[in-house]
């Protein structure tokens, strides 16, 4: 088989490679580039492609290449012409996420992972400011007290919820009571009182002055 030349295919992404058979017939095989992103990483993408494709030698290199990167301008512009597009890709935590919250302003948000640990993002930048570290299991739930964004509350699997001070990432409280999984939390609107919900069938009110249990909710 003789490679005769390259095509794009913008939607969906792909390289089209249009070749010769030793009996004359012309054929076309597709290269699919479906994960292709402003964020990959065109080296590695075209060292996997030279590898697996057999048309394909290491003379190819550049030529798919530039290929790629007219591909990722063009999606890149298509995003962007939409009323919605992606805006950042975030890769920190090394577990699946379980949850997210920003603050009121959305300047901050918040995410919680198998990784036992909440961290805090710069939304503009997509920086960590903070990772909020002591639980033992799942963060599954989170939650900014908004409006204020002070503080955070997560509930995990480890049967706690803690609150945190959103700037410096201090664990201010260790709430304990809850004798399984807790999957919801919230704080009241003036920020006084936390709730957690679990898997124990009961709800749990809080003081965030204090840490203390108000009153539990069962029934």
């Amino acid at each position: 088989m003789k490679l005769r030349r390259f095509l794009l295919r913008y939607y969906p992404p792909g390289i089209i490679l249009e070749y010769q058979r030793r009996n004359g017939d012309i054929e076309t095989k597709s290269i699919d580039l479906l994960t292709l992103s402003p964020e990959s990483d065109v080296d590695a993408l075209v060292d996997q492609i030279i590898l697996e494709e057999p048309l394909l030698s290491d003379s190819k290199k550049d030529v798919v290449r530039k290929m790629i990167y007219k591909l990722m301008d063009k999606l890149d512009g298509h995003n962007r012409s939409r009323k919605f597009y992606l805006y950042k890709i975030l890769r920190a935590h090394i577990l699946p996420l379980t949850n997210c919250a920003f603050n009121k302003s959305g300047s901050k948000f918040i995410t919680g992972s198998y990784d036992r640990t909440c961290r805090v993002w710069d939304t503009m930048t997509g920086d960590e400011l903070v990772s909020l570290e002591g639980h033992r299991n799942v963060v599954y739930a989170l939650a900014f007290n908004n409006p204020f964004g002070d503080k955070i509350i997560t509930g995990s699997f480890d049967k706690t919820a803690r609150i945190w001070d959103a700037e410096s990432g201090q664990c201010l409280h260790v709430l304990v009571g809850h004798t399984t999984e807790i999957v919801c939390v919230a704080f009241s609107p003036r920020g006084t009182v936390a709730a957690t919900g679990s898997m124990d069938r009961t709800a749990k009110l809080w003081s965030v002055d204090t840490g203390a249990i108000i009153a539990t909710l069962e029934g």
